[in-house]
């Protein structure tokens, strides 16, 4: 099984650096703002269920990684992984949609953006998890090489964009989302993941 070992590595390093794209909130503190808190409470309490079964399909990769796993295994695994994290880039999709626009400037530019981009990484990890289906696990040689496509393909979208997500998050919407237990239990446990 070491052929797929090294490059199911690659995968979850990959996977780890962009899992909890979402969750890079920032800022403490702020002025109070009832209506920005109201808005951020509803997204944040919808945001963590999401980030909790991100992290699992996270940490299902990277279990993967350690085990001496066949590529049936490893398939089996990083598929439901892929569509687990498809699945919670849309339910937080859907949760910033349903909040409507935060009270700041140019708030439903920003929420609009952030909904379309949430929307993009889902549809990724969805074509991901179709990709991964495809391999051959009868191919040693020809699954690795597939998998190292995909570790590609991952290391693209950690990177990617998340821009309209970090407008989305900075200034008051930053400090009001960061007022949120809920989005502060997200974050800790998002960092937790990344080391």
């Amino acid at each position: 099984m070491e052929g797929t070992k090294p490059v199911n590595k690659k995968l979850a390093a990959a996977l780890s650096g962009g899992a909890v794209l979402v969750l890079a909130l920032s800022g403490c503190g702020g002025d109070d703002n009832e209506k920005l808190d109201s808005w951020a409470k509803q997204v944040c309490d919808a945001v963590q269920p999401q980030a909790k079964k991100i992290e699992s399909a996270n940490a299902a990769i990277q279990k993967e990684t350690s085990d001496n796993s066949t590529p049936e295994d490893v398939q089996k695994t990083d598929a439901q992984a892929f569509q687990d994290m498809s699945d919670a880039y849309k339910a937080i999709g859907a949760a910033v949609n349903k909040a409507g626009a935060p009270d700041v400037e140019n708030g439903a530019k920003k929420q609009k953006d952030a909904v379309t981009e949430l929307n993009s990484i889902s549809s990724s990890y969805a074509d991901l998890k179709k990709q991964v289906d495809a391999l051959d696990t009868k191919d040693q040689g020809k699954f690795a090489d597939g998998l190292k496509d995909i570790a590609t393909e991952l290391d693209k979208l950690s990177k990617s964009g998340n821009d309209a997500l970090r407008n989305l998050e900075e200034g008051e919407v930053g400090q009001a989302m960061a007022r949120q237990s809920s989005c502060k239990a997200a974050t800790a446990s998002a960092g937790a993941t990344q080391s």
